[in-house]
């Protein structure tokens, strides 16, 4: 089953404006990983579920051609209006279908992506796609270990991030769930020997209230709760915001605080071909 909940212009415009670029501890992770299986040269990197292409950008100075896929235009149309990424180029397509020939990709990648896709079919297409040595790795955070701080404001931010999560728990899609026990189900059905979780990467980083709560607006589950109930969904950014600021005793929603988050990661490798 593909997932089509991102495929709105304004949404994509969110995304482009306020998701996170994975961390580049996680990036230098998964590219020693390949390394070790993979001799070089690595020539090309597919980031799977590319939205508006922040991971494909971040992957593309360590490869000759790195190609996004996604099923949504409007992501795609964000992540090509991006310059200065020449190697970078993107396509319509899905995990379970991948556009390529076989064995010609060095790294396939997914980037907050991989619970929305079907297990076994993704994995049936990476083994047909991947060179002999080539890796997966898909990495994502548990959101469930989000913490804030701003001098001393913490557990009253903290607890108000909570219950945004909790007014939109309805509208929560079970594929979220997987997101947050860390991909548990695809991890147990990679059929490749090869096979390693690496549990938490603590990541800290200012975040402005502003662009908290325009993180917020790109959820799947705001979007769907802003379909049923536009106006309540409008309502619950502005109350955030505000409640946000009070907490933190300030009055601009451009003022940062530090935020903490784990991330994730699944690494496999298909087995090289055995020599005769």
């Amino acid at each position: 089953m593909t997932y089509r909940l991102f495929e709105g212009k304004d949404h994509a415009f969110s995304y482009q404006k306020y998701r996170f670029t994975p961390p580049g501890e996680l990036k230098n992770i998964i590219l020693q990983y390949l390394c070790k299986k993979k001799a070089q040269p690595h020539v090309l990197a597919v980031d799977v579920g590319c939205g508006t292409g922040q991971n494909s950008r971040l992957l593309a100075p360590h490869f000759r051609e790195v190609v996004g896929i996604d099923v949504s235009d409007s992501q795609l149309e964000e992540a090509r209006a991006v310059p200065g990424y020449p190697n970078v180029t993107y396509r319509r397509g899905t995990a379970e279908e991948l556009p390529f020939p076989d064995g010609c990709v060095d790294l396939l990648a997914a980037a907050s992506a991989a619970h929305w896709f079907d297990p076994a079919r993704f994995l049936a297409e990476a083994r047909r796609v991947l060179k002999p040595g080539g890796c997966v790795a898909l990495l994502g955070f548990s959101d469930s270990d989000t913490r804030f701080h701003y001098q001393g404001a913490g557990e009253g931010l903290d607890h108000i991030y909570e219950e945004v999560k909790q007014v939109l728990l309805p509208f929560t899609s079970h594929r979220v769930a997987e997101a947050e026990h860390k991909l548990e189900e695809l991890y147990a059905a990679i059929p490749f020997p090869d096979k390693e979780r690496i549990e938490s990467v603590q990541v800290k980083a200012s975040i402005s209230v502003r662009n908290l709560v325009g993180f917020i607006e790109t959820w799947s589950m705001f979007q769907i709760y802003k379909k049923k109930d536009p106006e309540a969904a409008a309502e619950l950014l502005l109350t955030t915001q505000k409640r946000f600021l009070e907490e933190m005793g300030v009055l601009s929603p451009d003022t940062e605080m530090e935020q903490e988050m784990e991330y994730f990661c699944i690494l496999t490798s298909k087995p090289a071909q055995a020599t005769s």
